[in-house]
Parts: C-alpha cells; structure tokens; sequence
C-alpha cells in the first residue's frame, strides 16, 4: 500500500507493458550489477532474461529497458570462484555481470549456459525445482527456434582422436584454465602451449607459459571456431584456416622460443630375449 500511496506501479502491471513491447518469454529475472571490461565501477541493474536476449532496466519499475545483451552471441562465459561474477565475451564486447551472492550467481549460470549450450550444466547445483524451470525453459526454445541444432562437443583429446579430428594438434589436452596453468607450471620440460576447449561449444583457448624479466607469466587466448576459420582473439584479432595454424601462429610470434606442450613418453632401449624365444630358436 505504502509504495502504491507513493506512485509505484506495481510490478505485474510493470510486467505486462514490457511484455507489450517484445514477445519474447520471461525465463528469469532479478536484480544484478553489471560493466563493461574497461569500466571502473559496477552499475545496479533490474536484469529480465526474455528468449535468449537479457533486458536491463534501472529498476524493476522502468518500462522501457536502458540496455540489452544478446545472449544468443556469446562467444565465451567465464566464472570467479564462488560464482558470482561472470565475464562474458559478445562479438563487440565484454561485459561482467555480478551477483550478491553465490546462490543467486549459481541460478543466473544455470539459466544463461542452459540457453547457450542447448542443455543443462551437469553441474549445476540448484534446487529441484529450479531445474525444473530449466528444462521448462529448454523446450519452450526449442520449440521457438526448431531448426537450431545442438552445438557440437569439444573435440577429443589426442589419445581419444578419430579420423574425424586429423588436424587437432599434439598439444591438445581437455583440460580447464586452471588444470592447463597448473601443468605448465608444474611440468615446463614438456613445453609451453596447450590448446584446451574453451567453456563454450565449437569454441577453444591457448593456455601458454612465457618467460620475462620477473620470471614466468601465464596467458590465455581466445580461439574461435568460424565459417571462415578459426579466429584468435587479439587486439587485431587473426583468422587461420586450421588449430594448427593458430598454434604456428603463436611459435612464429614468439619467434619459436616456446614449445608444445607434449608428454613423453617412455621408451626401451634394451631388447631381451625370453626363454620362451630361446626354446623356439633352439
């Protein structure tokens, strides 16, 4: 009643003249922050998450939204530990989204990975009926969008590689960021570079271990999988034709002091005959 005397629309009628200005499903909606890479400071935000697009308004009483990220775009998703800060990769940007707290920030993950992968995290941690919204929420869109096909799987490991993968370097280990620093680090008599998938379907990342005055440093590069090729992300970002062009990419730009990473493996040297050998040669 309070906020009624003081002119506030309520927030059902709010919603019903934002859903007079797109048609798209209400999936989620809450409060977050979010910013630009470059920005400073995070700006409060009343997030609405409509089809695969998220509407942003100054609060949940504004009619029209102030911003909107395509989410249907996203060419990559990474997350701080607890998970409540999220970076985002658009094709003209890249924006964090922060929530107040891991619960929330573990909800907004379920419902963004579950529209851009077409599936629900294995590992997600929500409530029963959370995910039951995700699923809900899942064939509406692929009743929206039927002719969207589930994005391929990363690509296998070398020791698992079909004839489909005759291309994927050496140096490829399906590993996380943190697993592919921690084996560099651990292991540099093995090399420098690994390519890994990246947290996004058809998309990968180059994980590399340079040496510079203080010491050691480690990068990681985005790699996008394209019509045209792959795409490595850098300020003038670079299209090859295959992933082993973008690991040459990477030796020639180091002027080859960098190695693939590649685990050796043990060899005999000796040749020793046994007695079952010996019986039949006698």
């Amino acid at each position: 009643l309070g906020d009624l005397m003081e002119g506030r629309p309520h927030p059902r009628a709010v919603h019903r003249r934002r859903e007079t200005i797109t048609a798209l499903p209400l999936y989620h909606c809450g409060s977050l922050l979010k910013k630009n890479l470059k920005e400073k400071d995070f700006r409060n935000f009343y997030g609405e998450l409509r089809g695969t697009t998220l509407f942003l308004y100054k609060n949940d009483t504004q009619d029209t939204y102030s911003e909107r990220l395509d989410l249907g775009l996203i060419k990559s998703m990474d997350m701080e530990s607890p998970s409540t800060i999220f970076t985002l990769s658009l094709p003209l940007e890249e924006v964090q989204l922060k929530m107040d707290n891991a619960d929330t920030g573990e909800e907004w993950r379920g419902f963004i990975m579950t529209l851009v992968n077409k599936e629900i995290p294995s590992d997600i941690q929500m409530l029963p009926g959370q995910k039951i919204k995700l699923e809900e929420m899942l064939t509406l869109e692929n009743k929206r969008n039927p002719q969207l096909e589930r994005p391929a799987l990363p690509p296998r490991p070398g020791f698992l590689q079909t004839k489909d993968t005759p291309d994927m370097p050496a140096c490829f280990f399906d590993v996380t960021r943190q697993e592919a620093e921690k084996l560099l680090s651990e292991n540099p008599e093995n090399g420098d570079i690994i390519l890994r998938p990246s947290t996004m379907p058809k998309n990968y990342a180059l994980t590399l271990r340079q040496k510079i005055d203080r010491g050691h440093v480690l990068k990681n590069y985005r790699v996008t999988s394209t019509s045209a090729g792959f795409v490595i992300e850098l300020e003038t970002p670079m299209t090859v034709r295959s992933l082993n062009d973008v690991l040459k990419y990477f030796l020639e730009k180091t002027e080859y002091r960098l190695r693939p990473y590649i685990v050796a493996q043990p060899y005999d040297t000796r040749i020793e005959a046994s007695e079952f050998t010996l019986t039949q040669i006698n």
